[in-house]
């Protein structure tokens, strides 16, 4: 396929996602970017409530690119579905090679190894899946091209695998309401595992990812933010809660030369997405 036809194939992809939905390109947003230093990034914004879609930077939301690290909550899933991981808590013995991040060099449960983003430990969990198994979660969730190429362990991180911030935000959307052709409970047990900030005014999930592009390095933000509201309920009402999430459904990334160390662009990404969260309201 020549690169203009699949452009146009991922731009209707784009459309598809955002049909019924009041679509807004935020040129705004880059002046956000800019004051991280940021020149060439994007993100997409997905407003539940209100049924919109707001974007930066259109062409790059659907160019598809390594997954890297955010692969972990699609990994997850596969592990819990298959019972490779009976549960959140099932413990990989650690291997005995030390890596350069001392924290991960020990045994650890599948929970910790999401939050210490251990690629060693979801390396362990995609070789007992397997590939078959895996190629069919791949297929039936339509997980960006779904290509697994030069090893199972490793083709969410060598290029073959590929997704767009706008296929990941569909992603997202699909395991927070249960829509993917996998259990509730596996769904809801990985958007437990997300968790990353909890506040009074908003809870906010996330999976971050770090890959090789050529020269440069992509940082990924993929995940979804809940504001918190109170409500008064009328006497008698059914609802026995006055508390109301609001979600809204994000996927960003950008690309860094791998010898930009000119600010650690992995707390970076992080700066960034709350500003831009903090502008469009979904969060406080």
């Amino acid at each position: 396929m020549g690169s203009r036809a699949l452009l146009f194939v991922i731009l209707a992809v784009f459309i598809s996602s955002c049909n019924e939905t009041r679509i807004k390109d935020h040129d705004d947003w880059g002046a956000i970017f800019q004051k991280h230093g940021v020149k060439d990034g994007c993100i997409i914004l997905k407003d539940n409530n209100h049924e919109s879609v707001h974007y930066y930077n259109k062409a790059r939301c659907i160019q598809r690119f390594t997954p890297a690290s955010t692969f972990k909550i699609f990994n997850s899933l596969a592990a819990l579905e298959t019972a490779v991981a009976p549960d959140d808590e099932m413990v990989i013995k650690w291997d005995g090679v030390v890596r350069d991040r001392a924290e991960i060099n020990k045994d650890m449960s599948m929970r910790e190894a999401f939050k210490l983003s251990n690629v060693a430990y979801y390396q362990e969990i995609a070789r007992r899946i397997g590939q078959p198994k895996m190629q069919h979660f791949l297929d039936t969730c339509k997980y960006g091209n779904m290509t697994i190429a030069h090893g199972v362990d490793s083709f969410w991180l060598n290029g073959s695998l590929q997704i767009s911030a706008d296929e990941q935000l569909g992603f997202i959307k699909k395991m927070y309401f249960a829509e993917l052709p996998i259990s509730e409970r596996s769904q809801r047990i990985v958007k437990t595992m997300m968790l990353q900030e909890e506040t009074p005014g908003y809870n906010l999930y996330y999976k971050t990812g770090t890959g090789k592009v050529g020269e440069k390095y992509i940082y990924w933000v993929v995940g979804f933010a809940e504001r918190i509201e109170h409500v008064k309920e009328p006497k008698g009402s059914m609802n026995k809660s006055d508390v109301r999430n609001y979600p809204y459904f994000f996927a960003q990334n950008f690309e860094m030369p791998i010898n930009d160390t000119s600010k650690d662009w992995f707390k970076e990404r992080i700066a960034l997405l709350h500003d831009v969260l903090k502008e469009y309201g979904a969060i406080k």
